[in-house]
C-alpha cells in the first residue's frame, strides 16, 4: 500500500517503520487490511491526517479511536510487555529482579542515557499516539458529517487520551511538551512547559472529556473509556498535585457510581468481567489473554527476564492474602523465585478470560483515603482504607494520626499496585520518598534518576527542549 497519506518528519516521528505503523488514518484501515509501509517523508501535508472518509460517520470514527487503543496496548508507555512501563518501573524501582540472558538492563541498573532505545522508544511512541489523538479532535472538530451527538463520545475518548498519555510522559521525564495539534511546523518547535501548566491543561482536558462521555460504557467489556474512567484519572491527577478536597470528590464520583462493586475474592479482581474494573485493554486476539501473563508467569526457573525481589516478597504484612493470590513460588534445585500472578493465564485458552487492566475500582479507594487523612477526615479516611485491608485479609488498621494513616495508606499501595504501570515508582517520587528507599535497594541510584533523561535526538532537533534534565 503506497504513497496513501504523506507525513512530514516532526519532533515525534522520526522514525520511518514506526511512521509506517502509526498514521491516524490506518488506525481505522489498517485494523482490516493489514500493516503498510513505504510511506514517503516529503514536504508537509496540505490537509493534517484529516481525511474525509474517516470522518464522514460516526462508524469510521470510532474505528480509528479502536485503532489508537490497538496502538497502545501494543507499544509505549501502557504496552504489558517488556517494553512498557510496569516492566520498566518495575525494574527501575524496587520490585522486580533482571534474569535477561547476554543483555544489561539499563532500567535494573538505573544507567538510563540520552540515546538509550527504550526512552526514546516511550517518548516517540507516545507522542505518535498523542498525535493520533488529535488526529481524532481535529477531524470531528471539523467533520459537517458526523451528527454532534455522535461525535461527543469519541472526541471525550481522544481528550482523555491525550490527558493520560501528558500525565505519564511528564511523571517520567519532568517539564514536556503538551500538544494539542498535528500542525507539523508548530510541533517541531514546541517548548516545555513545567509540571503547574501541564497538570492545568491535562485537568481541563479531563474536565472537557467527563463532560462528553457517555456515563455507560460502550460495551460490555469496558474496553472504551466512559465517564467514569475520566473521573479516576482525574482523581488520581488531583492527588498528584496534592489538590485533596478535589481528589477526594473525583474519587467519591467514581465510588459511588454503580457500575463498579467491590469483589471480596482476589481471584477474581484481575478476569475481564471483574465489576471492579474501570477500564481495561482487549487483547489482540480470540482466545488470547494479556501481555502481562505471558510476561510474568514462568514455571521453572531461573525466570526468561523478570522476577519478584524476594526483598518485595517478604515485606508483605502476615496474613496478606495477596502474598497469597497474587504471587506464585517456583523452585528449582534448591533455589526460589516468584512472580506476578495477578493475571493467570501465560497463553492463549478457547475464551480470552483476561484483559489488561489499566484504572480500577481499589485505587479510588486508596486515593480517598489519603486525601481524607490530609484534610483531617480520619474517619473517613480509615473507613476507606480498611476496605482495602479487610479485602486483603488484614484486619483494620491501627493507625491513629493523619500521618500513619498516610503511610498505611501508602503501605498498601505498594502490595496493591505493584507491577501496574509503575504506581510504586510515582508513589515514592510524590511523596519525596524515592532517594531515601532506592539507594538503600538499588547500588547504581542516584538522586538525578527520578527523571528519565529527553531523548538526545529530540534534543537535536529542536533546541527549544533543551535543556536536558539533570545527570544526563
Amino acid at each position: 500500500m503506497k504513497n496513501i497519506l504523506k507525513i512530514p518528519q516532526s519532533l515525534f516521528f522520526r522514525d520511518k517503520n514506526r511512521l509506517s505503523n502509526c498514521q491516524f488514518l490506518l488506525l481505522a484501515l489498517c485494523t482490516l487490511l493489514g500493516s503498510c509501509n513505504d510511506f514517503v517523508d516529503v514536504d508537509i501535508p496540505k490537509s493534517q491526517l484529516t481525511a474525509q472518509a474517516v470522518f464522514e460517520d460516526a462508524a469510521t470514527a470510532n474505528a480509528a479511536m479502536s485503532g489508537v487503543y490497538t496502538k497502545m496496548r501494543n507499544s509505549g508507555i501502557l504496552a504489558g510487555d517488556a517494553t512498557g512501563i510496569s516492566c520498566y518501573l518495575g525494574l527501575y524501582a524496587d520490585e522486580f529482579d533482571y534474569y535477561q540472558q547476554n543483555a544489561v538492563s539499563n532500567f535494573y541498573n538505573n544507567s538510563l542515557f540520552a540515546a538509550d532505545l527504550g526512552v526514546n522508544d516511550i517518548w516517540n511512541q507516545s507522542y505518535n499516539q498523542i498525535y493520533s489523538a488529535n488526529s481524532i479532535i481535529e477531524g470531528l472538530n471539523k467533520s459537517n458529517s458526523i451528527p454532534e451527538p455522535d461525535k461527543k463520545q469519541p472526541l471525550g475518548e481522544a481528550i482523555f487520551i491525550r490527558a493520560l498519555l501528558h500525565f505519564y510522559l511528564l511523571n517520567l521525564y519532568g517539564d514536556i511538551p503538551y500538544i494539542t495539534t498535528t500542525d507539523y511546523l508548530q510541533n517541531s518547535r514546541v517548548s516545555r512547559l513545567s509540571a503547574d501548566q501541564v497538570y492545568q491543561n491535562i485537568v481541563k482536558d479531563l474536565d472537557q472529556s467527563i463532560a462528553l462521555l457517555s456515563e455507560n460504557y460502550t460495551s460490555t467489556d469496558r474496553i472504551r473509556p466512559n465517564r467514569g474512567t475520566a473521573q479516576a484519572l482525574l482523581a488520581r491527577v488531583y492527588l498528584y498535585m496534592k489538590l485533596y478536597p478535589e481528589a477526594s470528590n473525583a474519587a467519591s464520583a467514581v465510588i459511588n457510581n454503580p457500575l463498579y462493586v467491590g469483589e471480596s475474592d482476589l481471584n477474581k479482581i484481575f478476569l475481564k468481567t471483574s465489576k471492579t474494573t474501570i477500564w481495561q485493554f482487549m487483547p489482540s486476539a480470540a482466545g488470547a489473554n494479556t501481555s502481562e501473563g505471558s510476561l510474568y508467569i514462568f514455571t521453572a526457573g531461573p525466570p526468561a527476564i523478570v522476577a519478584l525481589k524476594p526483598e518485595f516478597i517478604n515485606a508483605f504484612e502476615a496474613n496478606d492474602q495477596r502474598k497469597t493470590h497474587w504471587t506464585t513460588e517456583v523452585t528449582n534445585d534448591g533455589a526460589t523465585w516468584y512472580y506476578a500472578s495477578k493475571y493467570k493465564q501465560e497463553s492463549s485458552t478457547p475464551t480470552s478470560v483476561e484483559y489488561s487492566i489499566l484504572f480500577r475500582l481499589s485505587e479510588q479507594y486508596l486515593i480517598r483515603a489519603e486525601a481524607r487523612a490530609y484534610q483531617g477526615d480520619l474517619i473517613g479516611a480509615k473507613e476507606d482504607l480498611n476496605i482495602i485491608r479487610n479485602t486483603a485479609g488484614l484486619s483494620n488498621t491501627t493507625a491513629i494520626s493523619a500521618e500513619e494513616i498516610i503511610r498505611d495508606v501508602l503501605n498498601q499501595r505498594r502490595f496493591e499496585f505493584f507491577t501496574e504501570f509503575g504506581q510504586r515508582f510515582f508513589d515514592l517520587k510524590r511523596t519525596g520518598k524515592l532517594n531515601e528507599t532506592l539507594t538503600i535497594s538499588k547500588p547504581g541510584w542516584n538522586a538525578t534518576d527520578s527523571l528519565w533523561p529527553i531523548p538526545v535526538l529530540e534534543l537535536n532537533a529542536n533546541p527549544n527542549l533543551k535543556p536536558q534534565n539533570q545527570g544526563y
